[in-house]
């Protein structure tokens, strides 16, 4: 028999809403860097989980919330970090489904996805013994082709994307940090990475600044053993007419992107600046741009993704 106080208690008293962790899946193209992605996080304190069917995206949840996501009775410190690739094959179709469950429920997990060119991947899928998840008979390249067309609607609405095509282990473990290394979630993080543009226009970049207006500084003898990081270098590139104009300008036009950013819920974003080699203009103004930045709030990381090839 229920008493008309315990009656009252029930009807008036709201059903609380769960609290979720933080969830973040992982995927992307084969040898493109997942399992690097994956054990940075685990070493940041997140309990990842590997080649997850997404079907069990919401059953790996709600046991996070519940407490019992980690194997020791308590909850993850950072999140929950679920790999899912087309090694699921049948399962991988259901994954569309299950982000739109998750998002009705309130979870809002973050899709990162690791991605690299073509020839980038096969020359890594060359490299290793096993073959590629779809590739059967035919070619690694076939292979890649196909799993670009099964994965294109994740990355277009992935919300992190990160190009690994020229980067190696150490770099890539460096980005995936940056994004991710947060005890408190700040509005906005940020890259600034040099590069080359002999060596190809990073393809995770949210803008893309071009400094070869700028003089070359690889045409001062005195300068051209030196780097972006050495001050020579630097103040030779900041004095040149139009560097520190653009900068500033650069940095106002972004203020009202960064707003935006954090009215949808953006955290990260690439920006890649570029010269001829990686080596000097990019690297210099890398730097500068990321002080004018760090001014405004956003937690700034620095990549140099081209430097020493030259």
């Amino acid at each position: 028999m229920v008493s008309a106080s315990s009656e009252q208690m029930t009807s008036d008293t709201p059903t609380s809403k769960p609290s979720w962790p933080e969830l973040v899946i992982v995927t992307g193209m084969s040898s493109a860097g997942r399992s690097t992605a994956a054990n940075v996080l685990e070493d940041l304190g997140w309990y990842v989980v590997d080649n997850l069917p997404p079907q069990m995206l919401n059953e790996l949840l709600d046991l996070a919330a519940r407490g019992g996501g980690t194997g020791s009775g308590s909850r993850p410190t950072a999140g929950i970090a679920a790999v899912v690739d087309v090694r699921s094959r049948s399962f991988f179709q259901a994954l569309q489904d299950a982000l739109f469950e998750l998002r009705t429920r309130g979870a809002n997990p973050r899709v990162v996805f690791l991605d690299a060119a073509d020839d980038v991947l096969v020359r890594r899928q060359e490299s290793v013994r096993r073959p590629h998840p779809l590739q059967g008979d035919g070619r690694i390249l076939d292979a890649v082709h196909q799993e670009r067309l099964m994965l294109e609607f994740v990355r277009e609405n992935a919300d992190v994307v990160i190009d690994t095509s020229g980067l190696n282990v150490t770099q890539l473990r460096s980005k995936v940090s940056q994004v991710f290394d947060t005890g408190a979630l700040p509005a906005l993080r940020a890259t600034v990475m040099s590069f080359g543009f002999k060596y190809g226009v990073p393809l995770d970049a949210d803008f893309v600044l071009d400094m070869r207006f700028l003089p070359n500084p690889h045409w001062v003898e005195e300068l051209r053993p030196q780097t972006g990081l050495d001050a020579p270098v630097s103040e030779y590139v900041l004095a040149q007419s139009g560097a520190d104009v653009f900068l500033d300008r650069f940095v106002s036009s972004l203020e009202p992107v960064l707003v935006g950013y954090e009215a949808e819920s953006k955290r990260y974003m690439t920006i890649a600046v570029g010269c001829t080699g990686g080596k000097h203009r990019s690297v210099a103004m890398t730097t500068a741009l990321a002080t004018r930045l760090a001014a405004l709030g956003v937690q700034v990381g620095t990549l140099h993704r081209d430097l020493g090839r030259e």
